[in-house]
């Protein structure tokens, strides 16, 4: 009887055991595309929480982080680890020929629209209709790479919180609709592939791959 294990890469690497041959299992990745946003942003957001965690101090929900703020395009959730580089050249293959374009943050919302709140956000403006492009483009890309399409209708929006219990909930999104976000329009001018390791303090985000928006009237060197 032989026994072997993944190797650093987290490769699969062939088990014998019994003499049958099987196949050590993968190291999995919890990775997403998405768009950061500007110091700015992120303060704004950061202070409109606050805002609401002293309007409805007994809410329990887990608000996001500074530096975890973005606008997720496309999440795959834990893929193998030897896939990630085939993500990463769709997002490439997506960004290609693809100008920088401007969005506008503002206004806010709650997810579901019916029952109790699970999700607060701040809404994107789509002002060119480039945002939605980019989004198909990935899709088609991802798709070709072999990687599942998003079943649910794109709905671009920043993350406030996620609400982890009922009680105070419907207060909080109330207060949350209620409380203005000062619209602020942004060039968005690369994509990100983002790796996500989940801990007790929350989700550490780590960038694997960086595509750039080509900006008006420039050409990318091969």
């Amino acid at each position: 009887m032989a026994v072997g294990f993944p190797n650093r890469t987290g490769a699969l690497r062939p088990v014998l055991i019994w003499g049958k041959v099987l196949m050590a299992e993968q190291e999995q990745w919890r990775v997403f595309c998405a768009i950061d946003f500007p110091q700015v942003i992120r303060e704004e957001v950061m202070a409109h929480s606050l805002r609401l965690r002293r309007a409805v101090p007994d809410s329990q929900a887990s608000w996001s982080r500074l530096d975890n703020i973005h606008l997720t395009i496309k999440f795959l959730g834990e893929t193998p680890q030897s896939r990630v580089e085939l993500l990463s050249r769709a997002a490439a293959n997506a960004t290609e020929g693809h100008g920088s374009f401007p969005i506008r943050v503002g206004g806010s919302g709650v997810f579901p629209t019916r029952g109790d709140p699970k999700v607060l956000w701040i809404g994107i403006e789509d002002l060119k209709g480039k945002l939605g492009e980019l989004y198909t483009r990935l899709e088609d890309e991802c798709a070709k790479a072999g990687f599942k399409k998003d079943a649910r209708p794109f709905h671009p929006h920043l993350t406030v919180a996620r609400l982890r219990k009922p009680r105070h909930a419907r207060t909080l999104a109330s207060a949350h609709k209620g409380m203005e976000f000062e619209p602020v329009e942004i060039t968005v001018s690369e994509l990100l592939v983002i790796r996500s390791k989940l801990s007790s303090e929350g989700s550490r985000y780590t960038v694997i791959s960086r595509h750039r928006l080509d900006l008006p009237g420039e050409t990318k060197k091969p």
